[in-house]
Formats: structure tokens, sequence, C-alpha cells
């Protein structure tokens, strides 16, 4: 278990031991100073709790170690005991960054509400500097691009892996803005296709009278227009990749000159008889969900075939929520960088809104949001609704959706401490087991560092295990 963290400072012994003892009866962890410097010897940017401190002290007072407490982190949270001629000055130093203060005399209750609220919001902070590091650490490598711990990311991560070297065309099937681009350029960068040309191209978005100029070439003089040689995307991807976004938009025509593409790799510009061998791979991508015969109307059923080889199915990001802190840390970073501001913080609402929206978007409309986010343009609701947006279904399936959403909520706040959950949520162990099987939630996904050889331990400890 991870108790609240508090280092008390006060130079009058008692009142250090009286403080201290009625603390640790209440399951806090105190470490008690007497000195403002013995304090700072302690403190690190990595402190994951609270700072109590008297203002009236020899050598250093408590208002000065707050300001040294605030160069080192900013965001410790720092509690001043006061007496009643310094409340003045404590407001003044709230106003400086200052979590609270309290007057004396103070009610031992009133110590412990503030020094909770402290630490609740400090395990925030640094969860939201985990998960930055984390998207960080995976910026570079062609695997991360695909962010995530969620069990059919974790999938698709090691299927992409498996394939990446055969020469199989694949299919990728997902909702707008589920990342469909991005799987097709990770399969590239893990091929030995890297180092040669990626070529994508909308078929949605290209007129019918451009798109076989686009894809095939042509030659000077084919048509009206046609001035000099053009070498068409397919060409074009020799070697390496070609991505076909929204292939279920492609005309019948073209269909049937694709598919002799894939069967000849041999590709025949506009204005010429003459066959160019290609070697690539071929990526198509579809929103629509051409397993199904009444769905694949005006798709070709042989072309769907010869690219069905391998098919990745991409979830929705309703469906894998417990990927959304580490995305919007990534994109928020990202955010951040480009914009040249801080990198927005994620407070209890802006959490809720997170995990309770329903993102119909999906990850490009998340990655959007944080940008707003960065630029401080996006208004947080205050009160978000008690389900996702959009839930439906019977009552039984929207509590069950409700409960592994605070399941979720209480493993994050928590670090993935199995310990702190339990406590939160008020649950006996292998109940909170079950519920984690039964929702698919991987506790480990929300560990901070440092946690994970216990978050591995943890499964031992199961009733029944």
């Amino acid at each position: 278990m991870n108790p609240v963290e508090v280092l008390f400072v006060d130079d009058d012994a008692d009142v250090r031991d009286a403080n201290a003892q009625a603390l640790d009866l209440q399951g806090v962890s105190v470490r008690a100073c007497a000195s403002a410097l013995e304090a700072l010897d302690l403190l690190t940017d990595t402190f994951p709790g609270v700072l109590v401190t008297d203002v009236r002290m020899a050598e250093m007072d408590g208002l000065t170690l707050f300001r040294h407490v605030r160069r080192l982190d900013p965001e410790i949270p720092v509690i001043l005991i006061t007496g009643h001629g310094d409340i003045e000055m404590a407001v003044g130093a709230m106003r400086e960054g200052a979590y609270d203060f309290l007057s004396k005399p103070y009610a031992p209750e009133r110590l412990l509400a503030a020094i909770r609220h402290g630490a609740a919001q400090r395990r925030l902070v640094l969860e939201n500097r985990r998960l930055r590091a984390q998207a960080e650490r995976e910026g570079d490598a062609a695997e991360s691009m695909l962010i995530g711990n969620a069990p059919a990311i974790v999938r698709i991560r090691e299927l992409l892996r498996h394939v990446a070297d055969a020469d199989v065309d694949v299919l990728v099937h997902g909702e707008t803005g589920s990342g469909k681009e991005v799987v097709a350029q990770v399969l590239h960068r893990l091929s030995r296709r890297r180092d040669a040309p990626f070529v994508a191209i909308n078929c949605g978005a290209l007129p019918e009278s451009v798109i076989e100029s686009e894809l095939f070439g042509h030659e000077a003089g084919a048509f009206t227009g046609a001035q000099k040689r053009r070498v068409g995307r397919i060409e074009h991807a020799d070697g390496g990749t070609l991505f076909l976004d929204e292939i279920e938009s492609m005309s019948p025509a073209m269909q049937v000159r694709l598919l002799r593409v894939l069967e000849t790799r041999q590709v025949a510009p506009l204005g010429t008889n003459e066959q160019r061998a290609v070697d690539l791979r071929v990526v198509a991508a579809t929103k629509a969900d051409l397993g199904d015969p009444a769905l694949r109307a005006r798709f070709r059923e042989d072309l769907y075939y010869r690219l069905n080889v391998v098919t990745v199915n991409i979830p929705p990001l309703r469906e894998r929520r417990e990927d959304i802190p580490l995305l919007f840390a990534h994109f928020a970073g990202l955010a951040a960088r480009r914009f040249g501001c801080p990198a927005p913080q994620v407070d209890p609402a802006l959490w809720r809104h997170l995990m309770r929206h329903d993102w119909p978007g999906n990850v490009r409309e998340l990655a959007h949001f944080a940008d707003r986010c960065a630029l401080g343009v996006q208004q947080v609701p205050a009160a978000d609704p008690a389900a996702p947006a959009g839930d439906a279904g019977s009552l039984p399936e929207r509590v069950e959706r409700y409960e592994a959403e605070l399941i979720r909520e209480a493993l994050a706040a928590h670090g993935g401490d199995i310990r702190g959950t339990l406590a939160a949520l008020g649950l006996p162990r292998k109940t909170l087991y079950d519920k984690l099987r039964r929702y698919g939630i991987d506790r480990q996904a929300y560990a901070r560092p440092g946690a994970a050889d216990e978050a591995r331990a943890a499964p031992a400890d199961e009733p029944g295990a």
C-alpha cells in the first residue's frame, strides 16, 4: 500500500510529535523535521506527498521554505501553519502558489482533510508527468506510433511485427479517425521497405477524372493537357508501401485495374501498352466492413479477397478507454512543443471528461482536443454525465460500463496500486480481481514507475489464485 506521505516541519518538538502521532493513527506516513533546512535536504521534484510547515521558525521560516520549494517544484503542495497575526501573510503566500493554510489552533480533522486533498492533487501531477515521459520515451520507435496498452492495441503491434517482412497485402478496418494510416506507417517502418517511399493516396478525395492518372501515371500526349510524362503513385511506391485510404469509394473500373496490379505486380501508364514491374506492398484502409456482403455491394468480391490476406481491425477509442490518458499526454506534449506553451495538467474535471466522453471522432478528435487544451481555449464541462455520452443498452449494461470506468479512474488515481484502489472503491480483493477480468482491465497500464514489481506480484495475493 502507498499511504499519503507528509513532511511535517516545526521547530517545536512537542508540536511535531503530537501531529506526527495524530496523522500516523489516520494512516498518514509522516517524516518530522525540526528545521526548514532539514526538510530541504529531503525534498526532490519526485517527492510524492505534501509539505506541512509552521511559518514562524528559527534559522529559516516557513515562508522562505515555501519559496525554496516553489523553485524546486512549484507543484509540490505546501500547507502553511500560521498564528493569528500571520493570516494576511499566508493569504499572500496562497496567491504565490501555496496549497492551503491553517490558523492555530486548528482541528486535526481540518489538517487531515487538507493533506488528503493535496496528496490527491500531487498524485495527478506525478501521473501526468509519468504519462508524458512514457509517451516521449516511446516517441522514436516505430511501434510507439501505435500508443496504448489496451489488449487490442498490443495484439495489433504483435501482428504488425509478425507480418512486417512478409510480402503480403494488408487490409485495415476502422472508424474514421481511429488511426488506419498510423497502422500503415508502422507496418512500413517495421519492414525491410522502410528506406523506400511510403506513398499515401485517399481514394475518396480524388475526382474520378484524375484518379486513374494519379494511380497509374501517364505518358506525354496521353490525353488533352498531358504535356509531359507523369509517374503514377503505384510506380512511385516501387520498393516501398502504397497506402490506399477509403478504398471502398474506388470506382468499379479502378477496382478492376487495381486487382490486375495486385495479381501481376505490373503497371501500365495511360498512353502506353508497356507493362512496368513494381515491387510494393499495398495497405488498403476502409471504414466499411467489407466482410459483410450487404456493405460490399459496390466493391468487387475478388478484390476484397485479394486484399484480405491479413486484416487489421482497429478498435474505436470508446472501446479502449484505458489508453485515453496516455494518448492525451502524448498529444498534449506534442502540442506544447509545437505551440511553445506549457503542457496542460489533467485535473479531476478534465479527467472525468476524458474518460466519459464517447469520442466519436476517435484518436483524431482526442488529438485536436489536446491541441485546444494546450492553447487554453478548450472549456471542459464542470460536471459531466454519470456515463459516457451516447450510452445505450439495458440498465445492467450501462451500470457495467459505469462501474468499469470508476475502476479505471481509481486505478489511475492510485498509480495502479491495488491496495489503494481497494480502499478507494471499498471492494474485497477477490471482487476487484473478478471485475478486472470481466472488463478486460490491465492494472499495469496505470502503474507508476517503481510500482511494476508490486503490480507483477499482486496477483499472488488474490484469494483463490
